[in-house]
């Protein structure tokens, strides 16, 4: 049986906890609101500990986003892909799935990364290109499931993938910042709305967009 290394293992423990922390922080005050004592105050960790950890606040900023993207990962995706077959319903699953991350505040400020990218947007630099990798993958997703919905004729084959999930990205997202700046879930019930009204407009079966068009926030 291997010896386990019970450093390694409390050392694993430490990290999983200040990016928990990190990640909740950024999504209220920003990436560039992270520093050593700030992390070491709110996870009950030494400033040492951390700065062991993580070394410089680049690295840990870029930790951050990453930490970020796998819970996105785990609260949007991984639902919708084992909800669902690729196609429509997979489409109906993931829209309705970000939604739900939005407004069960996944990360108390909100999306995360609609935060962040509308702050990095004008800073070059390695921790930009970080949250624009997350942030471009999520709209591929969206479009390449469009993709198999025209294929499997679930959509009208004239259907622009492309700009479709753009305008859904674009729906999602301004609700998610109506609604943190607000207070008020009304923004989703508009995002679901102009959601379903595109994917009628496609030729999407209205059955198929029932749980979307009348899931109530």
């Amino acid at each position: 049986m291997p010896e386990i290394d019970g450093r390694r293992v409390r050392g694993d423990a430490s990290r999983r906890l200040v990016l928990a922390n990190a990640v909740d922080i950024a999504s209220l005050e920003g990436l560039d609101g992270l520093s050593i004592g700030r992390l070491a105050t709110a996870a009950q960790v030494s400033k040492s500990n951390v700065a062991t950890l993580f070394g410089t606040k680049e690295r840990l900023q870029l930790a951050t986003v990453e930490a970020a993207a796998q819970r996105f990962r785990e609260t949007v995706l991984e639902p919708a892909r084992q909800a669902a077959p690729r196609g429509i319903h997979r489409i109906v699953a993931l829209l309705d799935g970000w939604i739900a991350y939005s407004r069960d505040r996944i990360f108390p400020g909100g999306c995360f990364f609609a935060a962040a990218v509308a702050d990095f947007d004008s800073k070059p630099g390695p921790v930009r290109d970080a949250i624009a990798q997350a942030y471009d993958s999520w709209g591929d997703y969206v479009r390449v499931s469009l993709g198999y919905a025209v294929a499997q004729g679930e959509l009208a084959p004239d259907t622009d993938g492309e700009q479709l999930a753009f305008e859904f990205i674009a729906l999602l997202d301004t609700a998610n910042t109506r609604s943190v700046m607000t207070g008020s879930n009304e923004p989703y019930r508009l995002a679901r709305r102009g959601l379903v009204s595109r994917l009628l407009a496609a030729g999407a079966d209205p059955e198929v967009l029932r749980p979307l068009a009348e899931h109530v926030d």
